[in-house]
């Protein structure tokens, strides 16, 4: 793709300004705007319309989190990636339900962050492998609580959950691929279809399981069985 438009979003105006200046240095990166709390990013972000937007969680005023959760409606075509000093489980899952492409610490690695922001822009999931392990403890927790049964039956502890019986079988490859991280472009090289195509299974999969995110779709891949984190 070509340059990918960044927004920062942090309290800290030393830290908006240390990342813009390394981010600056990466020829196929743009940072576009900038913000300070989460009502900033939200009127920034639909002035701009940024590809990816590095988001902060404790900030005053909105915080991230709500941030996130206004944006996914508001501008669903702007990715947030997290970009925090918490490195906390409780933070992780309500950043990924809220809808954010992907979780970071401050303490990752400087070329783990650009190949973050390079993936969420991309179409990818991203999550620090540090992190991810907590998605499928939390799986490995439900399927010992459930007694080891599937999750897509009728039986799962959620009511309101729909299980992969509800897709096809071109549909459930199609989300097994989603899972793993794999753009609609990587996706239609392997099934033989066009991005066009996989576009099309991807809203029909999300319709019926009533989703809204790729996060979404990763975590129900899980759930489900359909891929896992080693």
């Amino acid at each position: 793709m070509g340059t990918i438009r960044v927004m920062l979003v942090d309290d800290h105006e030393v830290v908006r300004t240390g990342l813009r200046s390394f981010l600056e240095l990466q020829d196929e990166l743009q940072v576009v705007a900038e913000a300070g709390n989460g009502i900033e990013a939200i009127e920034r972000a639909l002035e701009v319309r940024p590809d990816v937007i590095l988001m902060d969680i404790t900030m005053p005023g909105m915080d991230g989190l709500e941030a996130t959760r206004r944006l996914r409606s508001l501008c669903p075509e702007c990715q947030v990636l997290a970009l925090t000093v918490h490195a906390d489980k409780h933070y992780f899952m309500e950043m990924l339900a809220a809808g954010a492409s992907g979780y970071l610490t401050k303490q990752a690695a400087p070329d783990e962050l650009i190949a973050a922001v390079q993936a969420v822009a991309e179409g990818h999931v991203y999550l620090q492998p540090a992190l991810a392990r907590w998605l499928l403890e939390d799986y490995q927790r439900l399927v010992e609580r459930t007694g080891a049964r599937r999750l897509d039956t009728p039986e799962t502890s959620d009511e309101n959950a729909v299980g992969l019986d509800v897709l096809s079988r071109r549909e459930r490859q199609v989300l097994e691929l989603v899972g793993q991280g794999l753009t609609n472009r990587e996706i239609g090289e392997q099934l033989g279809l066009s991005p066009k195509t996989i576009a099309r299974h991807r809203e029909r999969i999300m319709k019926k399981l009533n989703m809204h995110s790729r996060t979404e779709l990763v975590k129900f891949a899980i759930k489900t069985g359909l891929i896992s984190l080693e």
